[in-house]
């Protein structure tokens, strides 16, 4: 059998303790082993799996931000959704993301895609599914990943307040039915790929998020990179 190397920050690994047990969560494992034992390349590396519970303890998150598949090109990945590296040109969607980011707030267009400077405030960049074979997206769907993600979702619905949800695109919507919107806000807008249909720009979600946070005395997130 081949061994994976991927660590759950300590204090998810304790919220999510049950979950891990679940034979769900044996068979994706099990799956993501045969991969690798197939000598399929998997993204992001390894270690890079639960990058964004590493940035963004469970006490510490403020914001959760929905993607759906990690990037599946040679060294985009990096476990935070929508991030990639400073080094890795900007894709459309995070160039989108962006775009917004300055008709919102007024603030210049970053030259990178590391978003880990959010993560680090509270921000949780989570994807619906933590892995993908390289140059297939959705290879990965429908393995377990979902059912995690959902979990994470309800667990910081359930035992945390006042958490902003932002759901872009029909695949992150679907995710709501996991919050508890008499306890948080859930802002929802179309994905910003520029394949999606319009939507997505002049959303506002990054002013309304800190408008929210502020108006129940949390920290507003400094969206500036």
């Amino acid at each position: 059998m081949v061994a994976l190397n991927i660590q759950l920050e300590s204090s998810w690994k304790m919220q999510m303790k049950e979950e891990l047990s679940k034979p769900y969560f044996g068979e994706l494992v099990q799956f993501l082993q045969n991969e690798k034992a197939g000598n399929h390349i998997i993204y992001p590396p390894e270690s890079q799996v639960f990058a964004a519970f590493a940035n963004t303890p469970f006490d510490k998150v403020r914001v959760v931000i929905i993607g759906q598949d990690p990037y599946h090109g040679e060294g985009q990945a990096n476990g935070l959704s929508f991030s990639v590296t400073s080094d890795v040109r900007i894709p459309p969607s995070l160039k989108n993301i962006f775009k917004e980011l300055f008709r919102d707030l007024g603030i210049s267009i970053p030259q990178n895609g590391d978003l880990s400077q959010w993560a680090k405030q509270g921000v949780l960049l989570l994807n619906a599914t933590f892995t993908v074979r390289a140059n297939q997206a959705g290879s990965h769907q429908k393995k377990g990943w979902e059912k995690f993600s959902d979990a994470i979702i309800k667990s910081i619905s359930d035992n945390r307040e006042n958490i902003v949800f932002m759901l872009w695109g029909n695949y992150a919507k679907q995710k709501a039915i996991c919050v508890d919107r008499t306890k948080h806000l859930v802002l929802e807008a179309a994905h910003p790929s520029p394949l999606a249909r319009s939507g997505f720009s002049g959303c506002a979600h990054f002013s309304q998020a800190n408008e929210y946070l502020l108006k129940n005395n949390i920290q507003p997130i400094d969206w500036r990179l």
